[in-house]
């Protein structure tokens, strides 16, 4: 006889522990990590002085992404998110198509976060604490998904700390000036649209919750309470830390920066923020890399189950209840690539892989009935609208790649189909 079935879980699943404080905390682990320490300064190379439009726009985009992401987990609660929900209401080619973005989009994510954790902690080392990184994340989450919520809830708590003080220091000093903050000549469309795309970067961590759906009790009504409530706390945070610093530093100033909250709080005659800063900037790369490894591992598994990924990935351990073959799976490649590449690339490669995941998920969400929680119909059209516009307004390199990868999951896909 097999092991016996946890409480809150089903035979060969994972266990359901996490409530709606945990959801909403994996959620904001996610999205407040580096992507607001290091996305301010690509953006304002691109956009100028448009640079808030470019926020208010991603906000936009992510807010319809998050509501259509949010009423499909909730009717298919389990883990793998948008693989989930493109094969279930589009057809099994799109969900094949959106786990494949996801799950290369992400752990290209993973290595910029974990050399982001080594960047700020030993700059001289960087590529060495990377990998420390990744080993010592991929042994947590090994050890099951209940530790993990409560290391990132420490860790959320830590950085909003951080991301306060310098919203509440740095506008307060004399070299502050509101006129900074008004959108000028420089700003121009195609600009503000590559802000926005590489700003949304930093936004796409509700999804994480939906990937945790088969491990969430309660999930029709746990993940659309959690998501908006993460997305709406990370919205806040990042307009008023982007405020702050452009008040101080000016558009072009922040373009040319290497750490703008670090270079902010320096301006702003607050040197003994600076050492803080460089901290929490190591400890928030830290807890997304966590969430990343995360959602990438329970995508991994998904499409594990039904074979396009290999199977074996597709076990579940019977003491921790987490899919260990796919996280000691993801943790290796991440690893491999936090040893060998740059971080500069990432994002934006990242950005294009992850916009053409919400995509399918908004072409999912329009499927919904009204009885099955469907959002207003602006919903999901606004958001794919938005996510082919943002994908393809990124640099051109990081289109070319990411389209290549779609391509090359597509041709995958067809390889498959004919061998069956």
């Amino acid at each position: 006889m097999g092991e016996p079935v946890a409480a809150g879980s089903a035979p060969g699943g994972l266990r359901r522990t996490l409530g709606v404080g945990d959801a909403v905390v994996i959620g904001l682990g996610s999205m407040i990590g580096a992507g607001v320490f290091a996305a301010l300064a690509p953006a304002a190379r691109a956009a100028g002085s448009g640079l808030l439009i470019g926020l208010a726009l991603a906000a936009v985009v992510a807010y319809c992404n998050a509501t259509s992401t949010a009423r499909l987990a909730a009717r298919h609660p389990q883990s793998g998110g948008t693989y989930v929900y493109g094969r279930e209401r589009l057809g099994e080619f799109w969900g094949h198509l959106a786990g494949w973005a996801f799950v290369v989009g992400k752990t290209a994510s993973c290595a910029a976060m974990a050399l982001t954790v080594g960047a700020y902690a030993w700059p001289g080392q960087a590529h060495a604490v990377a990998v420390a990184a990744v080993v010592a994340v991929t042994a947590l989450d090994y050890a099951g998904v209940q530790k993990s919520a409560l290391i990132t809830r420490v860790i959320v708590a830590f950085v909003l700390a951080v991301l306060a003080a310098v919203v509440v220091a740095v506008p307060a000093s004399g070299g502050a000036a509101a006129a900074r903050l008004a959108p000028g000549p420089d700003a121009t469309v195609g600009g503000v649209l590559q802000a926005a795309g590489l700003l949304f970067f930093a936004f796409a961590g509700y999804a994480r919750i939906a990937t945790l759906g088969e491990e969430v009790r309660d999930p029709a009504r746990t993940i659309p309470r959690a998501v908006p409530v993460a997305l709406g706390i990370t919205l806040v945070v990042y307009a008023l830390v982007a405020v702050a610093v452009l008040a101080v530093l000016g558009p072009q100033e922040l373009a040319q920066s290497r750490a703008p909250l670090t270079d902010a709080a320096r301006a702003a005659g607050a040197d003994w923020l600076a050492p803080v800063v460089r901290t929490g900037a190591a400890v928030a790369a830290l807890g997304s890399l966590l969430a990343l490894v995360l959602g990438v591992s329970r995508t991994t598994l998904a499409m594990a189950r039904d074979r396009h990924l290999p199977h074996a990935l597709a076990a579940v351990h019977p003491r921790f209840h987490v899919p260990h073959r796919a996280a000691l799976a993801v943790g290796a490649v991440v690893a491999v690539l936090a040893a060998t590449v740059d971080v500069r690339g990432a994002i934006g490669f990242s950005s294009f892989g992850v916009l053409a995941y919400y995509a399918v998920a908004n072409a999912a969400a329009w499927t919904l009935r009204p009885e099955e929680g469907r959002p207003a119909r602006i919903v999901p059209v606004v958001g794919l609208a938005g996510c082919v516009a943002l994908a393809f307004a990124l640099p051109a390199a990081s289109v070319v790649a990411g389209s290549a990868v779609l391509a090359a999951g597509a041709a995958a896909y067809g390889l498959r189909r004919v061998r069956r």
